[in-house]
């Protein structure tokens, strides 16, 4: 439904497409922490906030990202927060209460999963958060609907004022489509609070209210759906698919590839499935003999579905994950074979597939640290330094770049759960082991912002000796290099409050505090040396900051302002063919020769020049120095 004035024809992104369609929403306050697969949609609206007025940021994690747009909520603006999946897991807390208090504005939460696990540690399921905790979810079911159905999920809340969950997938989420944008109408930047205690403050005696008042609001957002105008059904044959949200356009596909268009087909096409629109279900289910259920990851709509069928008293068969794969993104491929099983009917993309001898999997390509990345020097070193220090590591990594320490050669990151689990982790190991193993905890700066501060209170007040090595790049780095709380700039670049690392871990009350320049390689050794000499005589927690700024960030400003690189080569007459540069410090900018010598590979080489300290034999050196305009950007 086209609303507002003007129009121009735009090649969008599914994430910038939510961002468009939130602002013809009216959108006035945005939030988030960065996520893929859900960054582009706050990168897009801080594009847009300059034009249009609304308020946009990023927050200090997910928790903090929803509690503001819910309270901008309820002083009735139109607010979005934007996360990845496993962010949900964070905000679940404020989440599960805005359904009981509702808005007075609209409040849409954008849950991006990530089936297939392209970036991410688990494959959850985030429509059972609207399950349990009865808040809507709305589901495009193609990228062409992404823009309609957000301003719908805005609708939805508006007019229920409640909070709604607009799910996405990576699939969804960075596709292109061409899409019809219009100028908003009635943006409200700015709102107010009526003080409502009996409302919004969830002391028990209100929150039992609350609840009941939540289940009234649910029975009529569940009528509501009956009617949803992304909701439809096809066809009139006795057999009934459902296709719900994203999974409804594979459906398609793979009925076109089997050629079964109308051929005693009947298509429910959902894309607000939570609550059931159960009046849309009883006139699909009239008439039908069997029916399959296609959705992406958990069996959440065909659990419902047969609760409701059994209670309506269906004799029929209803069968979903029997077919469909249980993990994984849905591709073609794979509900074609599903689909083709539940039918009896053989798999034509079985019977044309290519002989066997053919080479279907491509060489695998590991992920690197890109060339000259601070975190390379800061993992070396650290290795030399416990080494030095008889110290017997437990690495326990973290969410971000720094995650890649669990491949050859480093292999430091013994265990990587979530944002935080770094400091979390040796909490435990640290009142279990013995015989000089120490916990050591590695954490990038966005993270310890995000979910490493109380971790490390827990630590100096229960006394838990560790090492927390806090990698500070001075970005959110492996979603694009957004600024944080540490950075001391906003997204567009202007000036922002810096939150010193430093000062505010030795607030905390760590004692033994030391920084150090990942690019200069032995005082790194030697600064870390002393941090892990004080863990283990002292039985006490230490923190060692690494501070040089993501490289790659430094380098693409350099290159916008025509900066010249630094460059460093490699002496051959010097050069033993050792390997330690590229292969114990592995700088993908290092090759080695057929005679095993190094060699710099000018178009990948940024200059940071760790390669001089690393190599025993001096073999490098310096071809093009630092300039002072390249200096000024670290």
């Amino acid at each position: 439904m086209a609303t507002g004035t003007g129009v121009k024809r735009l090649i969008l992104l599914g994430n910038e497409a939510i961002a468009y369609g939130a602002v013809e929403a009216g959108l006035g306050f945005a939030s988030a922490y960065p996520g893929t697969p859900s960054t582009e949609i706050i990168e897009t609206l801080f594009r847009l906030a300059p034009e249009y007025g609304f308020y946009v940021e990023w927050s200090a994690n997910e928790k903090v990202a929803l509690e503001a747009a819910y309270g901008a909520a309820i002083g009735g603006l139109n607010s979005l927060v934007a996360m990845k999946h496993v962010g949900v897991n964070v905000a679940m807390d404020p989440l599960t209460s805005s359904a009981y208090t509702g808005v007075e504005g609209s409040f849409v939460i954008v849950s991006a999963d990530d089936p297939g696990m392209w970036s991410s540690q688990n494959e959850q399921d985030n429509r059972w958060y609207g399950v349990r905790s009865y808040i809507p979810v709305i589901e495009a079911g193609t990228v062409a609907e992404l823009k309609e159905v957000t301003k719908a999920a805005f609708e939805v809340s508006k007019r229920f004022k409640h909070p709604v969950l607009l799910r996405t997938t990576t699939r969804l989420s960075h596709s292109r489509c061409v899409f019809d944008v219009y100028e908003p109408e009635g943006i409200r930047r700015w709102g107010d609070i009526v003080r409502r205690p009996e409302k919004y403050s969830m002391v028990p005696s209100v929150a039992r209210r609350l609840r009941s008042e939540m289940l009234r609001r649910w029975r009529d957002i569940e009528r509501f759906m009956e009617s949803f105008r992304f909701n439809w059904l096809e066809g009139d044959g006795d057999i009934l698919l459902i296709g719900v949200g994203a999974s409804y356009g594979v459906l398609k596909d793979s009925i076109d590839v089997l050629g079964i268009q109308g051929h005693g087909i009947r298509i429910l096409k959902l894309s607000g499935f939570i609550p059931l629109p159960k009046g849309l279900l009883s006139k699909a289910f009239d008439g039908v003999s069997r029916v399959l259920i296609v959705e992406e990851l958990e069996p959440v709509i065909e659990t419902l579905i047969k609760a409701w069928a059994f209670d309506m008293g269906y004799n029929i068969p209803i069968f979903g994950k029997k077919f469909i794969p249980l993990e994984g993104e849905l591709t073609i491929e794979r509900v074609v074979s599903g689909l083709a099983r539940f039918l009896g009917m053989a798999n034509p993309l079985i019977e044309n597939r290519v002989s066997n001898d053919v080479l279907e999997e491509l060489p695998p390509r590991p992920p690197n640290l890109c060339p000259g990345c601070p975190h390379r020097g800061s993992f070396y070193s650290l290795r030399k330094a416990l080494a030095k220090a008889g110290v017997r590591p437990i690495y326990n990594g973290d969410i971000g770049c720094y995650s890649l320490g669990i491949l050859p050669p480093y292999r430091m990151q013994d265990t990587l759960v979530d944002m935080g689990s770094s400091i979390g982790f040796a909490n435990g190991f640290a009142h279990i082991l013995k015989d000089n193993k120490v916990p050591v905890a590695i954490i990038g700066d966005s993270t310890f912002f995000h979910s490493g501060l109380p971790a490390l209170v827990n630590a100096i007040y229960n006394r838990a000796p560790m090492l927390v090595v806090i990698l500070d790049n001075r970005v959110t780095a492996m979603t694009g290099a957004q600024p944080h709380p540490g950075s001391g700039y906003f997204q567009d670049g202007s000036k922002a409050p810096r939150i010193d690392l430093e000062s505010v871990v030795k607030g905390m009350g760590v004692e033994f505090v030391v920084k150090f320049d990942p690019f200069n390689i032995n005082d790194s050794i030697e600064k870390l040396y002393e941090a892990a000499k004080y863990v283990k005589e002292r039985n006490a927690v230490a923190v060692a900051i690494a501070e040089r700024a993501c490289t790659l960030y430094i380098v693409a400003q350099a290159r916008r302002k025509g900066i010249e690189l630094p460059l460093y080569a490699v002496d051959m007459d010097r050069c033993t063919g050792c390997g330690i540069c590229y292969n114990a410090f592995s700088c993908p900018a290092i090759l080695p020769l057929d005679d095993k010598r190094a060699y710099i590979d000018p178009s990948l080489c940024v200059g940071c020049g760790e390669c001089v300290y690393v190599c025993p034999h001096d073999a490098f050196y310096e071809v093009k120095p630092w300039s002072k305009e390249y200096t000024s950007l670290w």
